[in-house]
């Protein structure tokens, strides 16, 4: 007697089928971030700044709608709070010192 292939599982209708290339999937690393908006976009720089060099080097530029940028906040919100519940409390170094960079608009640091 053969036995029959399983039933495909359904997909969600709603599932989004994600590319990732080696490349992407490397990643890049960044230890600050500087954010920028306007009333249509949001832009978030994440920046590589090494000790002894003269200057930092942006290493991806993120735009977004505000209301994927907010939608990312609450994201990040979650994932650092389920973080802290499993690796304990996130240690935050004193203020540093503020790198200005001029966007044209309200400037945040992350």
């Amino acid at each position: 007697m053969s036995q029959q292939p399983d039933p495909p599982v359904p997909q969600d209708p709603n599932a989004i089928n994600i590319e990732l290339s080696e490349e992407v999937a490397e990643g890049e690393y960044a230890n600050l971030a500087m954010i920028a908006h306007s009333s249509s976009e949001f832009v978030i720089d994440f920046i590589r700044l090494m000790p002894g060099l003269p200057k930092a080097k942006v290493k991806a530029r993120i735009v977004v709608t505000p209301e994927h940028a907010k939608r990312l906040l609450a994201a990040l919100s979650d994932n650092i709070e389920r973080f802290e519940q499993t690796f304990g409390p996130i240690k935050q170094q004193p203020d540093m010192p503020s790198y200005p960079m001029n966007f044209g608009g309200t400037m945040g640091e992350a």
